[in-house]
Order: structure tokens, then sequence, then C-alpha cells
């Protein structure tokens, strides 16, 4: 799975248009990094931007980024009204996709050693990279701001975590480190201001005080009025919608509204979103509404829906969910090709794709067929005694095929990154040593992807039973066609977990690899045979 790192750098600078568009050039010509937004504000001269990549590409473009703030931003000619103490103020690094939190504090670290050798200033670590509790916030390490930092960073205790320990006019000093993805987030009222600020104040995490605290956990918010819209606005940051997710505070933001006898008249999203603050909020009023729903589009229509997300401005997907505006052509350059296109590419004279890939995409087709006769099934009259069955068993089915599909690229490229290993140079002992532990990783890597494949086409099976048993007895062949597939992908999948074991130094996990796959393989083997009986009995009883 592709690994997405949101990097949103402040720099001081937002009137003079070169310098603003110099570092989001530097930006954008990162391969790797998608610069997705810039934001410059003429009263804080400060210019705000956002863009996503890898791990490794998104250290790049900040350094980038970085290089030009060096040379062209002078902290001694700096005024503006929001708070600052150098040029790239403040760099934090966001997991957004399939990136732990603990991998962005080190891409932190790897950051700020680089930038802070490289250009010879000093960084700061803050939130969750912070060494220091006194330190963690950044207001704390901004306290006096780039006036006070002469006198501030020579003191023991304030000491930057890299690069000099000195004051530099023209830089100032960075402050980096990891923290979570920030909702911007207001919900819209036909109301007052102060009514709106009634409901911020009881919800908000601080409250009205130390005596009063607020509803919700990591919320800040305040409530205006938008002349714009005509309406008043509960206008909350949520600073992490893992504690509390946006569909939370809207419906708390509703409760509070009844309570006062006001309207709630939808929501609005400021700037972008994760595609999983979304789909949690969908899975929630699937719950509370009984609903089944599984395309990830409808999911996404369904919570627009629900918290107006359209009331004054369109909510186009696109635009305003990150991943989706991450998105990169061909990011599966075989599972995206015409069925003809990948035939012919299995056919063509080279190793990759092989065996692997194809027995993903088998895999893939015969959960596919499962899941489709099961929704052919589903809510069809004559068949309603089965609904709630088939209300079961459709969505491990359908996840089934849907996390198939990307193996069938997975493969191959596991496969590539083996032969770039064999290729390393083996002239020095070093070499060899580096060239030997480099095969090792990419041979467990060459199998620990088909065995996933193994494991994910193994949890299509309880539901395949189910559809043998109880789906439409008209499309018997598609289930036959199913169960086969499924055990051919399987068994293809462990003739790739077994080829790749030879070379393999570490017999424990050789003999772990291979219970763990020859149990899946047997699993399938029964299963299979046992459907094929189950459809063998039914068809009889319909003769």
């Amino acid at each position: 799975m592709r690994k997405i790192v949101e990097c949103v750098p402040n720099f001081s600078e937002g009137r003079d248009a070169e310098v603003i568009e110099a570092i989001a050039l530097a930006i954008r010509e990162t391969p790797g990094c998608s610069l997705l937004d810039v934001d410059p504000g003429i009263s804080t001269n400060r210019t705000v931007y956002t863009f996503v990549g890898s791990p490794e590409d998104i250290v790049e473009g900040a350094l980038s980024a970085a290089r030009v703030a060096r040379q062209r931003i002078d902290m001694r000619m700096h005024t503006g009204e929001h708070p600052r103490m150098g040029a790239m103020d403040v760099c934090p690094f966001i997991p957004v996709a399939n990136v732990s939190m603990n991998e962005c504090v080190e891409i932190s670290k790897v950051f700020a050693e680089r930038a802070s050798e490289e250009l010879g200033v000093p960084f700061y670590l803050y939130e969750e990279a912070a060494t220091r509790d006194y330190r963690k916030k950044l207001p704390q390490i901004r306290q006096g701001e780039y006036e006070a930092l002469k006198d501030r960073i020579v003191r023991d205790d304030w000491k930057p975590d890299y690069g000099p320990a000195e004051f530099i006019p023209e830089w100032g000093a960075a402050v980096t480190g990891a923290r979570f993805f920030l909702i911007a987030y207001n919900v819209n009222l036909l109301a007052t201001p102060n009514q709106a600020h009634r409901i911020a104040l009881n919800l908000r995490e601080a409250g009205r005080g130390k005596d009063a605290p607020g509803l919700l956990k990591e919320v800040k918010g305040m409530g205006w009025f938008v002349d714009e819209y005509n309406v008043a606005q509960v206008s909350v940051n949520l600073t992490n919608y893992r504690v509390t997710p946006m569909h939370i505070l809207f419906e708390e933001a509703k409760r509070e509204a009844r309570e006062l006898n006001v309207a709630v008249v939808g929501s609005e999203i400021v700037g972008l979103i994760p595609l999983d603050a979304i789909l949690e909020a969908a899975e929630y009023y699937i719950e509370k509404e009984n609903l089944f729903i599984l395309d990830e589009d409808q999911k996404i229509r369904l919570v627009v829906e629900r918290l107006g997300l359209a009331s004054v401005a369109p909510f186009i997907p696109k635009e305003k969910i990150i991943e989706y505006q991450a998105e990169e052509e061909a990011y599966e350059p075989l599972a995206g090709l015409s069925v003809r296109c990948f035939i012919e590419e299995v056919a063509a004279r080279t190793s990759a794709p092989g065996g692997g890939s194809a027995s993903a995409a088998i895999a893939a087709i015969g959960a596919g067929l499962g899941s489709m006769v099961a929704k052919l099934t589903y809510g069809v009259r004559k068949f309603e005694d089965a609904d709630t069955i088939m209300r079961e068993i459709i969505p491990p089915l359908h996840h089934a095929t849907q996390q198939l599909i990307p193996m069938i690229d997975a493969d191959t490229d596991a496969f590539n990154d083996y032969i770039k290993a064999i290729r390393l140079p083996k002239g020095t002992d070093e070499e060899k040593q580096i060239r030997f532990e480099m095969i090792q990783a990419g041979l467990k890597k060459a199998i620990d992807i088909p065995l996933t494949t193994m494991k994910i086409a193994d949890s299509a099976w309880a539901g395949l039973l189910q559809v043998a048993g109880y789906g439409n007895i008209a499309s018997k062949s598609d289930v036959e066609v199913a169960a086969r597939a499924l055990e051919v992908g399987i068994w293809g999948a462990l003739r790739n977990v077994l080829i790749n074991m030879a070379d393999i130094r570490d017999e424990k996990y050789v003999d772990r690899i291979i219970k763990e796959a020859e149990s899946i393989h047997k699993r399938a083997e029964r299963t299979c045979k046992e459907i094929l009986e189950v459809l063998a009995k039914r068809g009889k009883q319909q003769t």
C-alpha cells in the first residue's frame, strides 16, 4: 500500500510573490511530491504550503523549500501579525495513509539533521517528536518570538535539538516535528453569533476555563457570524480526529442547537481532509441507520448528505480528500491495464509479471464472482429469506476482492526489488555482506507478498461457502468457477512462496512460513471440494 505523508511548512513571507512562488516551485519540482495548496497572508506576512509524498520524497521536498527560504528570506526585515521565530517557522510532518506517527517522528528528525547540517541553522523538535516536555508545544518554543531568540538560544535549557546553538539573524530558528492531521471544520447555524459561540464554548476542550471544561477532547473552537453565507458558525479545529471525529462534533452541535431552538443547516470542511475521516463518518451513519453500503463513492456521498458538506459550497471529493488529490496515474500499472493488455504483459518475454501476479488476479476473480452472486441474491424478493446471510457475507467478499487487486502489482514490485539486490556490487567483503542482506530482505518480501495473497483469499472462503448454500442457484456455475479460481489463486501463490524459500538462511522463518502457507492451502482444497459438493446437491434438488 502506498505511504502518504503530508508536510505543511509555514514560511515567514506572505507579501513577495516572487519568493512565494520560488518556494512553491522548489516543492513542485521535487520528484514524488505533490503540492496541494499555497496560502499566503499579507497581514500575517506568512505563507502556508501543503504538499504530500512518500516518507523519502517528503524529506526532499521540505529540504528543497528550506534551501530557498535560506537564500530568499531575511528575518531581520520581517514584520507581521502572526507569531514567528524563523524564516521556515514551522515544518510539521503528518501521517495520512499507511504511515504511523512514529514514522513521521523519524522523518522529522532526518529532515532536521540534514537541513541543519546543509544550511548551518538551528532546529527545534516539537509535538510528538519533542525531546523535552517544557518545549513540546509551539507557543512554548516560540515564546518571545524572533526578537527574544538571540538571548534564549544560547541558554542550556533552550539549545536547539539540531544545528548550532547560536543566533543566525537572517534565519532565526525553525521548528519541526510530527503531529496529527488537523481538520478545520465549521457547523452552520441559523442563529446569532452569540448562540454559535455559546455552543462552541460548551463543546471545545477548554470550555469556559479551568473550572468549566468543555465536552469534547482535542477540539478548539469559537462561534462567529459569516456575512458571506448569512449563517452563524461553530468554527473548530479538530486537532486529533481519531479522538473526536468530525461526525461526533456535528452530532453534538446539533444536540446543543436543539436546546437553544436554533437550526443546523449543514457544515463545511476548510481545506483538505483524510479519506479515513470521511469513511469513519460513513460507518457511523451506516451503523446508526442500519444501512447497507459498500462502495467508497457511495459512502462519501452519504457523509456529504448527512453532514450537509455541500450547504455553502460544492463538496468535490477530488479536491477535498487528500488521498484523491495525491493520486497518481498508473499507481497500479498492471491492475490498471485492460484485461487484454494485462494478459499480453503476462505473455511477454519478461520474467514479470509472472505466476505471482497471475495468482493474485485469479484469486481476485474468484472472490469477485462470489461477491457478484451474493449481491445478485440480496434484495431479490424471491430470495429474501437469505437477505440476513447475504448482508453478512457480502462485505468480506467485496473487501477481499478489493484487497487482492493491489497484490497483482505488489508481486511484480517485490520481484523487481529482489533483482535490484542481485545486481548490487560484490567486490569487497563489505559489499558482499550488504548484497547478502539485501538479497535476504528481497527474498522475504517476495515471500510475504504471495503469502499475503493467500491470507486475503483465505478470508473469502466462509462467505463463498454461504453463497454456495444460500445464493441464487441459477448462478451455480459462477460459484463453481469462483471456488476453483480461489483455490488455484491460493495454490499459485503457495508455489511462489515455496520457490523463494530455497535461498533463505533463516531456518525458523522458513519453518514458520511454510507451515502457515501449507495450512492455508489445505484449507483451500477442503473448502473448494465442500463448495462443489454443496452446489451439486442443490443442483440435484432443483431437478
